[in-house]
């Protein structure tokens, strides 16, 4: 008796999966939510629907445990894909982990995205801010494009757990800033780009080096200033995009130019900066302008009010741009172009010359003393007779005088 139910048993479950292998299950995905719907054969029904005999084993019992088995086995999977389901205004690729959610309208990012996605492209879209951990159920993504959209402002862990993340494209919104603990979140990145902004200062320092960042672009923004610090905590970084800003060439400017020049020594590929100001400098190339026409920044010296009817000291406090960037006094630090030193040659044939006049100047003046001298002599030479006859006659005279004199 258990031999033939074990045979019963094997002969429905053959005839079961034979069955049920041809039974089409259809998925049908309405408002987000997957319905699943599988088509029994008719003869399966049949059997379900017998009343057993009583000379025969019950068959339909194990054929009804075995399907519930099956359905339920296909129900869970069925519910599984479905609760990581494409968004509804998005179009998936399963096969690449590629997610399009380009020009649907979205102002925010949509909750259901699938873990497994790799690249996202939420471009020409309407989304204003992007709440903290907005991004933590795609902890594999490698691509993240949010171009042409209208963000402002990044919160501080708005990309926490993206630790794979490579690229960020960030171009054509409204940002004015760049979030300094932005290296924190994005260990892996290699490439970031925030052109065409209204970016109009970035931070001195990320906190710590960015070390697989080799491209950053800022091109089409509002810099004016921009510190080497920031660039030496990017050492892989190949390609720097910095044009169309309002660069301002004065002192402060100096040492994004020393940095840009061993940048391109060590094979690094620049697209320039154009100088917007001072007027002297605009539109001139930095890495054109001598680097011995900026002088070092003077430290700001605060200024002293003196009363007149007291002894007190009042000091003038620095304004608020430059108490905060720690900055030298701008004023003071406008380029002040300074006369070229004259060429060597022309100061070798210069101090020859003078040389040589002074050299005919002083035989000139000696030769007039000698000639006077000798005119001197000379002269004297020619009236030295008669003056002294005239001495002796004078003493004769004199002492005849005294000769004749009464006793």
């Amino acid at each position: 008796m258990e031999e033939k139910r074990k045979l019963d048993s094997e002969e429905v479950n053959g005839k079961l999966d034979s069955e049920f292998a041809m039974a089409s299950p259809a998925i049908q995905i309405a408002g987000g939510v997957t319905w699943l719907r599988i088509i029994v054969p008719a003869n399966a029904k049949q059997e379900i629907n017998a009343e057993p005999s009583p000379n025969t084993s019950p068959k339909p019992t194990f054929f009804l445990f075995v399907l519930g088995e099956r359905l339920l086995l296909l129900s869970g999977i069925f519910l599984l894909q479905g609760v990581h389901s494409c968004p509804e205004k998005c179009v998936c690729h399963p096969s690449s982990n590629f997610v399009d959610c380009r020009h649907r309208g979205l102002t925010e990012i949509p909750p259901d995205l699938p873990p497994q996605t790799l690249t996202l492209l939420l471009q020409d879209n309407q989304i204003r801010q992007l709440p903290a951990h907005v991004f933590r159920s795609v902890p594999r993504l490698v691509t993240l494009n949010l171009s042409n959209n209208s963000l402002s402002h990044l919160a501080p862990e708005v990309f926490h757990g993206l630790r794979h993340l490579q690229v960020l494209n960030l171009t054509h919104n409204s940002l004015l800033s760049l979030e300094s603990r932005l290296s924190h979140s994005l260990p892996q990145l290699r490439e970031l780009d925030l052109s065409s902004n209204t970016i109009s200062h970035l931070p001195t320092s990320l906190g710590k080096p960015w070390e697989n960042l080799t491209m950053f672009a800022v091109r089409g923004n509002q810099l004016q200033h921009l510190d080497r610090r920031l660039l030496e905590s990017m050492p892989s970084m190949r390609l720097l995009l910095l044009k169309d800003n309002l660069w301002k060439c004065n002192c402060h400017l100096l040492g994004l130019k020393l940095w840009l020049e061993k940048f391109i020594y060590a094979g690094g590929i620049t697209d320039g900066v154009i100088c917007g100001s001072p007027d002297i400098w605009k539109g001139k190339d930095l890495l054109r302008i001598p680097h011995e026409l900026y002088q070092p920044c003077p430290l700001s010296v605060p200024h002293l009010a003196v009363q007149q009817h007291g002894v007190a000291h009042e000091e003038v406090p620095k304004s608020p741009e430059n108490h905060n960037s720690g900055e030298r006094d701008p004023v003071s630090c406008e380029v002040k172009p300074k006369p070229r030193p004259t060429n060597l040659r022309h100061a070798v044939a210069t101090v020859v010359i003078t040389g040589v006049v002074c050299g005919i100047v002083c035989l000139m003046m000696l030769a007039a003393a000698i000639y006077g001298c000798t005119y001197a002599a000379i002269t004297a030479q020619g009236h030295g007779g008669p003056l002294v006859q005239t001495s002796d006659s004078g003493k004769t005279g004199g002492k005849e005088v005294f000769d004749h004199s009464p006793a």
